[in-house]
């Protein structure tokens, strides 16, 4: 063997073991099998001849595993598998004698034996093939098992965030997200204080999927329990942000809106560590952003942040969104922007009348949807919506624990 075939062969092979292949063939292809085995109903078995069950069980392995793949993927492999047939009916040679070689004491020697007669190096094809298939069904198994594991965390996540609408004395609340993944870093929270106070935030963690979800939990968890110290937002935010510099990985930031609401007052304190900045829209119809605050958490240890502060007024309503709401593209690529979200918000005329949070932020979803339409969801979406009402009514659901 030459220097450069030799060269790409020890590359091609050089983390192989043994271990590996024995591991392929004993551990990985029985899970594979049984995770699709799962899918055939063998009560449909039950009283067929045996031949006939065997073949049954084969057509149900086969939808078991081929319905696993998407509408698209599974018309190609089914091309595929119908061009693969083709292809060995024109290697088919006939009926005739196969020369086969077998074993004896002394030597091999060969015999004739009657069967299907194919060209020279059809054996090989439809090894490959099998090998080709066997993989393909590992690997949709190995993506399976692991969607099956993202769906569960999806499922962890959005119990961590208040579930729906949030209402008390003269204040409404109300979040809605949605990953551009199964998993995202987005995240909202409603923490209602013993002293009547009402803390909400919105945030975005660099990144997406897996490992935004992770950080978006450990934030999560650490402002929920430094909000019982009774710190100002302030000093919540800065508590933040040295403890996300301990624990999360460098390259990982986080933006953050935090703001605590006072009722009876209409006062409202707010921090913006580096998110959107968002959106105060008085009952005439004016609209104030709230920009007051300092950088990312996580990107210098440190730094300061500053408290801003607003007066709401029955009818106004404080609108967090995260960058996937603006970023958001139609099928051309414009992106819905803040005049999208200018617009939406417009369609609620004077003092918001017959508008709860809900419905802005419903409506400001609904906005997003229609205008990307079928384009794929670059990043996140994520709206929080806090509205002073005038009528006092009780907590509704809860929020934040």
């Amino acid at each position: 063997m030459s220097s450069k075939p030799r060269a790409f062969f020890e590359t091609y092979t050089k983390d192989f073991t043994k271990e590996d292949l024995g591991k392929l063939f004993t551990y990985e292809t029985p899970e594979a099998y049984r995770f699709f085995a799962r899918g055939v109903n063998t009560a449909e078995l039950e009283g067929l001849p045996r031949h006939r069950r065997a073949l049954k069980y084969l057509q149900g392995f086969f939808l078991a595993f081929t319905m696993r793949l998407s509408p698209a993927r599974r018309v190609i492999y089914g091309l595929a598998l119908t061009a693969c047939v083709v292809g060995m009916l024109q290697l088919f040679n006939g009926l005739g004698i196969m020369s086969m070689r077998m074993p004896f004491p002394l030597n091999f020697v060969r015999v004739g034996v009657p069967g299907p007669v194919f060209a020279d190096g059809t054996v090989w094809l439809l090894v490959g093939f099998l090998l080709m298939n066997l993989l393909v069904l590992l690997e949709v198994a190995d993506r399976l098992s692991l969607k099956r594991d993202l769906e569960v965390a999806r499922e962890i996540q959005q119990a961590m965030l208040p579930d729906g609408m949030w209402s008390g004395p003269g204040v409404e609340a109300f979040g809605l997200t949605r990953p551009a993944n199964t998993v995202g870093g987005d995240f909202y929270d409603i923490l209602p204080q013993q002293d009547g106070r009402v803390i909400v935030a919105l945030g975005d963690v660099a990144g997406k999927a897996s490992p935004a979800a992770l950080l978006m939990a450990l934030l999560l968890a650490m402002m929920r329990t430094l909000v019982d110290e009774g710190l100002t937002v302030a000093a919540l935010v800065t508590r933040l942000n040295t403890q996300v510099g301990k624990h999360a990985p460098p390259s990982r930031f986080i933006t953050l809106f935090v703001a605590s609401y006072d009722p009876p007052t209409g006062q409202l304190e707010f921090v913006n560590a580096g998110q959107t900045p968002p959106l105060l829209r008085r009952r005439n119809g004016t609209i104030e952003r709230l920009t007051t605050g300092g950088i990312a958490l996580g990107m210098f240890e440190g730094s300061r942040y500053d408290a801003g502060a607003a007066h709401l007024e029955p009818g106004d309503a404080l609108v967090m969104y995260s960058d996937g709401i603006t970023e958001a593209d139609d099928p051309t690529g414009a992106p819905f922007d803040e005049a999208g979200l200018e617009r939406t918000l417009a369609l609620y005329p004077g003092a918001f009348p017959e508008a709860t949070a809900a419905s802005v932020g419903q409506a400001i979803f609904d906005a997003v949807e229609r205008h990307r339409r079928d384009s794929r969801l670059g990043d996140d979406l994520s709206v929080l919506v806090l509205s002073r009402v005038r009528n006092s009514v009780a907590r509704t659901q809860p929020a934040g624990v």
